[in-house]
């Protein structure tokens, strides 16, 4: 069951299919499937972010902020350049500082001068902070992570069509983008999975 709990009442049709016969009607059938392709991906990012959203706000971080924090409880010290930050969330440097002023202010991160490097700045995450973030990584897990809107097997296979997407988009340039990007979940009793990566 999907959980947003501001959900509008289901419409009677679906609007990009009526789109869709529309564009086919009006003579552009050679890229109505396209249009409906694009217009269906930013509805369902629309409908996953409500859910995000929802999941986030006892804990008052956007997305964005929300994963500058796990990228750096993530990194073996807690603390990343601005530019590897940056490169790391495919966002540009402003809205990296825009996100770091925002939970400096917070004080769940702080930023540090480079040990080895004057020109660069660290950003390191607080105990406040891995507090917040932990919280957060709870409600995703439980409300959105755990039950994403489609059975396992249909997840994988759409996972891996957007990383061909991706891919084929200049997003990433490592071959491979099938099972060796998204190993499968399951595996024997006992045997632990791999670690997220670390910074």
């Amino acid at each position: 069951m999907i959980g947003i709990m501001s959900r509008p009442r289901p419409l009677p049709h679906d609007p990009i299919a009526e789109a869709h016969r529309q564009w086919v009607q009006h003579g552009w059938g050679s890229v109505a499937d396209g249009m409906a392709l694009v217009t269906s991906l930013v509805r369902a990012q629309q409908i996953v972010m409500a859910r995000v959203d929802d999941a986030l706000k006892p804990s008052g971080l956007t997305f964005s902020r929300y994963e500058l924090l796990q990228l750096l409880s993530f990194s073996r010290t807690g603390a990343l350049p601005m530019a590897k930050a940056s490169a790391r969330l495919q966002v540009h440097p402003t809205s990296v500082t825009n996100t770091v002023d925002r939970l400096e202010a917070a004080e769940l991160v702080r930023r540090v001068p480079h040990p080895s490097d004057r020109r660069a700045t660290l950003i390191e995450i607080t105990d406040a902070g891995r507090e917040s973030v932990a919280a957060a990584t709870e409600a995703l897990n439980v409300e959105v992570f755990a039950e994403p809107g489609l059975p396992p097997e249909q997840g994988r296979q759409l996972l891996e069509l957007l990383a061909q997407f991706r891919h084929d988009a200049g997003d990433f340039a490592a071959d491979g983008v099938k099972s060796p990007a998204f190993p499968s979940t399951s595996r024997p009793a006992g045997e632990a999975s791999a670690g997220t990566g670390s910074g």
